[in-house]
């Protein structure tokens, strides 16, 4: 019999025979991991505990203090048993699939009589908690294509038969069983379903959702749930997403008339006056900002010839999401198609890139002129499916606070290092403290050798290293295989904001391929023609996502300097009208925005409608503070009132009110 070498964490070798399973081994290790091991991992890979080694391997037994595989498993199996009780709660209904996500999973479902709702959760739930009791084993099993389609076919599964007839030839192919029951999986799974925690889950809600993400095709129901390993993650869970729904940035910028959406411009944002004041303070500030750091400031086409797409590279790659308009006059006079089609395209861009090189190579370069930073608060477009949208976090139109860095390769490194050290005191003024430093490396498809992408990465890694950041933000880097651009690696930049969440917002890529696609070049020191290496950088991601951030993060609090509304004169009667207007006539000329409320309500309502407005600061006035030329400053989420002469506090205000890079 054939023996294997197996080599422990801890360095120790176990010589097994072939098809010994990982579950075997830890019970040879005692019966403790054997209880607890869920899965393992064979030279890296994630799988089950049953499946046999063939041949020497690297192996680590995964229990639940592996928190991420063990989540990501959970997930998965609780994916699976949902989809098992909704097919014997609803007979008839089709499964086509099912994954894991960041905080749970979803399964899409086509229901034979009706689309599910949210009042068939707690049954399904119900239904879920039995299976899960049954501790039934997850068994894997590897299928030809045929064996594959003619089981869908005959259990009338057919959105699992037109997918498992597209898959190729010769690949292996598994399906995995609880029970009686079995889905098309590429796994892995825990042991059974009783390792779930049955009270750690929950099912949150039904949306439509379309087969294969194309509108053209069948709705079906997704069902989304979340999962975890005990109950004390869920509760912890549920409590954070209460208070985000606290925190909605749809709900707070109704409360503050800070924007709103509507079906006749899907995916584009109507910014109300007030909005437009906290987007105005935004652009002002990063502008101070990128000027300090001298960059350039330019403004590129919305249209751009389909031509310039195709030689970029990002036609083949970001077509289907790209709004594309015939290069011509629409025909208006006669009867019949308003459009030719026999017209060049064009494109609105969804992207500034390509024409920043355009830029670029206006004019000679020389060695001497770079680095050379160009910035644009570029609006792009890109047509994002109905159902992918979400308030302004996801929209079709938005504004980058974009840049492209063009550099000799010996600046490469300096110039990421400057970046990363620019974002964090961005990040920190905005009132963000943690965030991780991921670096997403090269994807199965892309352009470059693999020589330029060992630089390219490598790079990345030196210039973070090599930057100011704290220690601790250093000691959470983290490298994300296969995660990077087609064109180039890239950093990452994930805040965690004040319930927890994190939001992937910040970016750097090292991109030496569209240089070289729009022959970019400089003259460098010995004459000849070099082509730049093209840094695409952005700290906000997009304006419109990085305020419903902001929103979300502050609860609509915001810094005094980000507030569309600094202060609110209140009256506690009409004798003090006059007062008030000379109250908010200073503020005003201190360069505080300040609205007065003069109405005939009692000065508790003012205040109570003031603070769901999130108005930091309430100047109450009465006769008293008239005549003695005072005000009662009451701040916002404070009971206490304090008594300031008005000159005092406009110059407090004043002084609070400055942005922190004018400080």
């Amino acid at each position: 019999m054939e023996m294997l070498s197996i080599t422990l964490p801890d360095g120790s070798v176990r010589e097994v025979a072939s098809g010994t399973t990982p579950a075997d081994i830890a019970a040879a290790i005692g019966p403790g991991l054997a209880k607890a091991a869920i899965a393992a991992r064979v030279d890296g890979e994630l799988r089950d505990l049953s499946r046999p080694l063939t041949q020497d391997a690297q192996l680590a037994l995964v229990t639940q203090k592996d928190e991420a595989d063990a989540l990501e498993l959970a997930r998965h199996d609780f994916a699976h048993v949902m989809a098992e009780a909704v097919q014997h709660l609803f007979p008839g209904t089709q499964i086509t699939f099912g994954p894991a996500t960041d905080d749970g999973f979803y399964y899409d479902f086509a229901p034979k009589d009706r689309p599910f709702t949210d009042e068939d959760l707690p049954a399904i739930e119900a239904e879920m908690r039995r299976i899960i009791a049954r501790n039934e084993p997850f068994t894997r099993e590897v299928w030809s294509r045929e064996q594959l389609i003619e089981t869908w076919q005959k259990q009338g599964e057919t959105f699992k038969a037109e997918w498992a007839a597209e898959l190729p030839d010769g690949e292996e192919l598994t399906i995995y069983r609880q029970g009686a029951w079995l889905d098309m999986c590429r796994g892995p799974h825990m042991p059974s379903t009783g390792r779930l925690d049955p009270n750690a889950f929950k099912l949150t809600r039904v949306s439509g959702a379309y087969w294969r993400g194309d509108q053209k095709n069948a709705m079906l129901s997704r069902v989304y749930g979340t999962g975890w390993l005990n109950k004390k993650q869920l509760d912890a869970h549920l409590t954070m997403l209460e208070e985000a729904a606290k925190r909605d940035h749809r709900k707070i910028g109704a409360e503050m008339d800070l924007f709103h959406l509507q079906s006749e411009a899907q995916g584009s944002v109507f910014w109300h006056p007030k909005g437009y004041i906290l987007w105005r303070q935004m652009e002002a500030y990063m502008r101070r900002r990128l000027d300090a750091a001298d960059y350039a400031e330019v403004k590129s086409p919305q249209l751009m010839d389909a031509r310039q797409w195709e030689q970029s590279g990002h036609w083949g790659k970001y077509r289907e999401n790209m709004f594309v308009v015939p290069d011509e006059i629409p025909n208006t006079e006669d009867e019949g198609a308003v459009i030719s089609g026999d017209a060049d395209m064009m494109a609105l861009k969804p992207m500034n890139c390509p024409a920043h090189v355009l830029i670029f190579k206006q004019g000679i370069k020389s060695y001497r002129d770079l680095p050379i930073r160009m910035a644009e608060f570029g609006c792009c477009h890109r047509n994002e499916p109905h159902g992918a949208l979400h308030g302004i976090m996801r929209v079709r139109q938005f504004t980058q606070d974009d840049a492209h860095i063009f550099v000799r390769e010996d600046q490469l490194v300096e110039e990421v290092r400057k970046f990363c050290e620019l974002l964090h005191s961005v990040y920190q003024d905005l009132g963000f403290t943690d965030y991780a430093v991921k670096l997403a490396l090269r994807p199965e498809k892309r352009f470059g050798s693999d020589e330029m992408w060992d630089r390219s990465e490598q790079e990345l890694r030196e210039a973070v290293q090599a930057s100011n950041l704290p220690q601790e933000i250093k000691d959470k880097f983290e490298e994300l295989p296969g995660e990077g651009a087609f064109y180039a690696p890239k950093l990452e930049f994930h805040l965690t904001d004040a319930i927890g969440r994190t939001w992937q917002v910040g970016t750097i890529q090292s991109d030496r391929v569209l240089p070289d696609r729009l022959d970019a070049s400089y003259v460098g020191e010995d004459g000849n023609r070099h082509r730049p290496v093209m840094l695409h950088r952005a700290i906000l991601g997009t304006f419109e996502r990085f305020i419903g951030i902001l929103i979300e993060h502050h609860a609509g609090r915001f810094p005094l300097w980000l507030s569309p509304v600094q202060a609110v004169v209140a009256t506690i009667v009409s004798d003090a009208d006059d007062y008030a207007h000379e109250v908010a006539a200073k503020l005003r000329a201190a360069g505080i925005r300040v609205e007065t409320d003069l109405r005939n309500e009692k000065i508790n309502y003012k205040v109570r409608e003031h603070s769901v407005a999130k108005v930091p600061n309430l100047l109450v006035v009465g006769k008293r503070e008239a005549e003695e030329g005072k005000v009662a400053l009451r701040r916002l989420g404070s009971q206490a009132q304090t008594f300031l002469t008005l000159d005092e506090a406009v110059q407090m205000l004043r002084d609070e009110a400055r942005a922190p890079d004018l400080r």
